[in-house]
């Protein structure tokens, strides 16, 4: 892996070549942007760059064929501490960062990164799954962030921001990673094997909001089947909310018992909906203004105050969901509200 191979964001990995030729680099950073694109990639890269026994990090090129370059690849160096969310766990163990039992406070994250380098220069730690910390772990976190080791670089990968304890946020540097371009997202469809087709590479890519994962989801087309029942339903001017819900969350428990997985799932139906709505509205502002309340209430009984209704309502639901709302409940109150917001615009 090469720096060339991080598409789409190219200004980030210019800033970072300006600190390391500086000297500058930080000690801790919080890579923030939607998942999957490209954050992870970025941070092992740089990992490899500190790390490469032949190349000095100041020309930003490791060689990628030294034994640390080799290590950091197969996620096997001694001077690289990985941390991730099990799969079987809704967040990352406190052990993870402290240890248990008798060797508490002797192993885990925050012990290891205060050890000398074994190899390199340094010793890095990705903790690639930073928003499921729980409210110990991350407090754990902060005291080894307050005073980090002199030889250490300590990388978070988040999605938002918001979802980190403000006392975490400032004191990391901060690194935004913008949605990759559509034009990226299909060129890496394509040489996947996602599709064959530039054509559904597009068309995949333009839903996908820059996420390559996401965008390869919606090639699901059990994904898109129920998008199209979903926008269907939601067209209607008055439509069974009950029966909406149930197989919504029908849909969702097919996702399996992971609760990331579900989350997720819930996530694209909310955004379908977000779409939809969206491009209604966008659709009726270049109407002639004395039919657009005529066409809109056309479309749904409640007119455009109902359409914006549903809109806010479907924000409230990202947030609801980005604070860990019971699932089944949310679905139940969301695709409730949007009924009644679309038959009578409140």
């Amino acid at each position: 892996m090469s720096w060339d191979e991080i598409k789409g964001h190219d200004e980030v990995v210019e800033d970072f070549r300006r600190a390391i030729n500086r000297n500058r680099l930080a000690s801790s950073f919080l890579l923030v942007g939607p998942a999957s694109i490209g954050k992870r990639m970025f941070a092992l890269q740089l990992a490899q760059t500190l790390l490469c026994g032949r190349v000095d990090i100041t020309e930003m090129a490791p060689c990628g064929v030294c034994e640390d370059c080799l290590q950091v690849k197969a996620q096997t160096h001694p001077d690289l501490l990985l941390v991730q969310r099990p799969k079987d766990n809704t967040r990352i163990p406190l052990k993870t960062f402290i240890g248990e039992g008798k060797t508490r406070m002797r192993e885990g994250l925050c012990h290891d990164i205060s050890l000398r380098p074994y190899r390199g220069r340094r010793k890095i730690a990705i903790i690639d799954d930073a928003d499921d910390m729980n409210q110990e772990g991350a407090n754990c976190l902060l005291k080894t962030l307050e005073e980090p080791p002199s030889d250490s670089v300590i990388i978070l990968i988040s999605e938002s921001q918001q979802r980190q304890l403000p006392t975490i946020r400032s004191r990391c540097q901060i690194i935004r990673f913008a949605p990759l371009p559509e034009s990226i997202v299909a060129e890496l469809l394509l040489a996947q094997g996602v599709t064959e087709d530039p054509e559904v590479a597009r068309a995949i890519a333009a839903r996908g909001k820059g996420s390559l994962r996401q965008a390869a989801q919606l090639a699901d087309e059990g994904l898109e089947n129920f998008r199209e029942v979903l926008l269907k339903t939601l067209a209607k001017a008055d439509f069974n909310s009950v029966q909406l819900a149930k197989d919504a969350w029908d849909f969702v428990q097919k996702a399996g018992d992971d609760a990331p997985l579900r989350r997720q799932t819930i996530g694209y139906l909310i955004q379908f909906a977000l779409d939809y709505y969206r491009a209604e509205l966008h659709l009726l502002s270049g109407s002639d203004p004395a039919q657009i309340e005529s066409l809109a209430a056309g479309r749904h009984a409640g007119g455009i105050d109902g359409m914006i209704a549903c809109l806010d309502r479907c924000i409230e639901a990202e947030m609801q969901l980005d604070s860990n709302a019971n699932l089944a409940s949310l679905i139940e109150g969301w695709i409730d509200d949007l009924a009644t917001a679309s038959r009578t615009g409140i």
